[in-house]
Formats: C-alpha cells, structure tokens, sequence
C-alpha cells in the first residue's frame, strides 16, 4: 500500500470510529499527514470561515422600518484610499460588485435574507487585500477577481492559473500573500469512503471545490467555473439555517444600520442608515469587511466591494 493509500484509509478509520467533530478528526491525522508533506492547515479551516453564527447584528425590531430621509446615492460621499466611505448622518444606497465566497451553494433567492458578518478565516488578508486593491484597478474585469476568489477558497495552486489570473493577482497582492497561495490534501478527502462519511453539505462543498482546481489547472471557462461554483435549481433549507426575512437590518458595531439585497451572487443594492447623533458619522464603510451571510445556509456568502455594478 502506497503512502496516499495509507493516509486515506487512516482518515476513512478516523472518522469511522471517533465520536469527535470533523475538525477534530482531521487534527488527529495530522502525524501522518506531515510524513506524507502534506499541508494540513487547510483541512481544518476553510479558507473563510465567516458562517451565520458569526452573523449576530442582525435587528429584527428594525423589520419592515424605511428611513425618513430622502434616500441619496453613497458614492456622494468621500471615498477612503481602502475603497471605502466616511458616512455622514443620512440614508443611502449603493449598487455594487458583489462575489461569492461559498462554492458548490445556492445564489440569492427565494426571499431569503441576508445579514452582516465580518470576514474570518486563514486567507482574510488575501480576500481583503482583492477585494479593497480592486477598487484601484477598475480595468481588471469582474469575473476574473470573482475567479481569483473560487481559487482562493478552492485552495488551487497558485502556479496553475492562467497567465492572466497571475497577472492579476500580481497587480492586487504582496508578494508575501502570493506565497500563500497553495494547495492542501482536499483531493484526497472528495470520494470515496472519507467523502462518505462526511456531512453531504460539507461533502457536496469538498467535491466542488475539487472541480474547480481540476478546472483552474485546466484552463476551464468562466461558464464552467460558475455551473459547479453557483448551483441551480431549488436551494432548499440548509441545515442550521434560520428564518431571516429579505430586507432585514444588521446594526454595525460602529453604530449604522446596514441590509443587503442581493439582485444575484454578482451584484448586491447595499442600504446604509446613519441616525442623526450617531457615533457612525465620520467613520468609514469599508464594503471589503462586509460579508453578506444568508439565513439559508445553502445560499452563499457574499463579500462586496466598493466597485459599483454595471450591468
């Protein structure tokens, strides 16, 4: 039996016989693992681990509420050298570039809502660092940064995007992030007896992630890469899911009120309210830190950007 045989059929008994989550499961291979050098970091955490528990702000006393004020566009406002705004009491609004960052899920719909959370997880720095360094780069085309991303959170090699890709993560990232960009074991964990013992969610996420590589590697299409990224059909309710009405307010900790309408995973209509006397005015809505949760855990994280849609 060959080393990857030996690591397969040793998570495939780990998870058959122990009784402890997922996590812990893949930390008690981690021996075997580094004799096989294999990078472990990966299994134990997504890339961005921003889920719904994470998603706390949400204000259902705020449910069906419409500001007062005449409702104004947010790009009048002064921008930040992150991309971001400096709010001023008021009401507004903002159309902008939205991307998934949750593949092998649902795009918005079916009157699910949407609440704030901010991004976690081993590769924040590099997801922020796109999403902020894009707004710069207006040139840079919405679907290659949205392909950046599914590389990023499908843990591809760096060395096996396009030229193109390189070129434009070259333009968005350090150095020192683009160093970060590698990928782990997950090949091993999409089939087969581990894959079977596996949550179907977090099985069903695995196997897409696993395409998407096979697809970066391979020069796939964008088309391709959002039919396994973006699923169609009937969402269904996901396990933990809560029961969040589209529209709903999260209060930001800065002391705003913020919702979020997706009109699909590439574009979401971003509401901002800043009460008169709030502390929020003067500080600065950075979208970059803003990731859209829904309350359909089978529908996907949204991170926006201070890019505004075109459509």
């Amino acid at each position: 039996m060959n080393l990857r045989m030996m690591f397969g059929a040793a998570v495939a008994a780990g998870l058959l016989f122990s009784v402890a989550p997922a996590q812990a499961q893949f930390g008690s291979i981690g021996k075997l693992v580094k004799k096989a050098g294999v990078s472990m970091p990966s299994l134990q955490k997504e890339p961005i681990t921003t889920s719904l528990p994470d998603a706390k702000w949400g204000d259902p006393s705020q449910d069906g509420f419409v500001p007062r004020e005449p409702k104004m566009p947010l790009s009048q406002l002064q921008r930040t050298a992150a991309g971001g705004f400096v709010l001023q009491p008021g009401y507004y609004s903002f159309h902008d570039q939205s991307y998934c960052l949750k593949a092998g899920t649902h795009g918005p719909g079916g009157g699910d809502g949407y609440l704030y959370a901010p991004p976690k997880g081993p590769a924040e720095d590099v997801v922020l660092a796109i999403v902020r360094n894009s707004v710069s780069h207006p040139e840079i085309d919405q679907h290659i940064i949205q392909t950046l991303l599914w590389a990023i959170i499908a843990r591809a090699k760096f060395e096996d995007l396009s030229t193109e890709h390189k070129a434009v993560a070259a333009q968005l990232l350090t150095p020192r992030q683009l160093a970060s960009l590698n990928r782990s074991a997950l090949d091993l964990l999409n089939q087969g007896p581990i894959a079977d013992n596996l949550p179907s969610g977090v099985r069903q996420a695995l196997r897409a992630e696993a395409d998407l590589r096979r697809m970066l590697a391979s020069g796939g299409s964008y088309a391709d890469l959002e039919r396994v990224a973006v699923l169609a059909g009937a969402a269904g309710v996901g396990e933990g899911s809560e029961d969040v009405p589209s529209g709903r307010w999260s209060k930001h900790p800065d002391g705003y009120f913020i919702r979020y309408l997706p009109q699909s995973y590439t574009n979401t209509i971003v509401e901002i309210w800043v009460p008169q006397g709030s502390p929020a005015a003067g500080r600065e809505y950075d979208p970059a830190t803003h990731i859209a949760v829904p309350g359909n855990t089978n529908r996907q994280r949204l991170i926006q950007s201070g890019r505004p849609y075109k459509s």
